[in-house]
């Protein structure tokens, strides 16, 4: 019997170079398919974002039956046409007789998660909030979204406070959580026990927003007119 071990020839691995060029056209591959996708899904996903913006506005501004789009930039109001919509950050409605019934405008603010994104209705007539809807958020559920579910957080909207100082240069007050039932003032919000951080973050998107966005609006809100054709 021999003892000799029969001889094995490993197989040769590959090189280095073909190793790095393999590698590197899985990922250009990669990188294509990628590409392709965004550009596919893209327009997608905008439509889908402005069709859900549009419901929005007229979820904060129930009594509106058409709405007009502006653009608050460099101290200016200017309105736009309706297939400007996605450069508007001001959504005025209106009701059946062409008049006034608020203003639509977004803001965001970090929540426990992530950033917090609403929409929010202003009545210039009453200098207040009336409300807001949830446009983006990634807060725990059955917590952190009892901020459009529960009654007592919602009724400090009715309306919140968001009136101008004499200068009309800011606002007169700054609006701000405070904790649950200890609410004094009518630009505070009444906090959501269990749920401080997102509460926070609506009012703190509130206010950034108002601060921003309210004296340039109350400066041209004459401009807010109803889109022709609507008469």
């Amino acid at each position: 019997m021999s003892d000799e071990t029969p001889n094995v020839t490993a197989p040769a691995l590959p090189s280095s170079r073909k190793l790095i060029t393999a590698l590197a056209a899985i990922a250009m591959i990669s990188g294509l398919l990628v590409a392709v996708t965004f550009q596919v899904t893209a327009p997608v996903i905008k439509k889908n974002q402005q069709e859900a913006l549009e419901r929005a506005i007229f979820q904060v501004l129930p009594e509106a039956t058409v709405a007009a789009n502006f653009q608050l930039e460099g101290g200016q109001l200017t309105a736009l046409t309706a297939e400007q919509f996605a450069d508007a950050n001001v959504f005025a409605g209106f009701n059946a007789e062409n008049q006034l019934v608020g203003v639509a405008m977004e803001g965001a603010a970090r929540g426990y998660q992530d950033v917090v994104r609403i929409l929010y209705a202003y009545d210039p007539a009453q200098e207040g909030i009336l409300g807001f809807t949830v446009l983006q958020s990634s807060e725990t559920p059955g917590i952190g979204d009892k901020v459009e579910t529960d009654d007592a957080f919602l009724a400090n909207f009715n309306p919140l406070d968001a009136r101008l100082n004499e200068a009309g240069d800011a606002l007169a007050n700054p609006i701000i959580t405070v904790k649950n039932g200890r609410k004094v003032n009518p630009w505070e919000i009444d906090g959501i026990s269990g749920a401080t951080i997102t509460s926070t973050a609506v009012a703190n998107a509130l206010n950034e927003s108002a601060a921003t966005m309210l004296p340039t609006l109350m400066a041209n809100q004459d401009a807010l007119v109803a889109p022709k054709g609507t008469d």
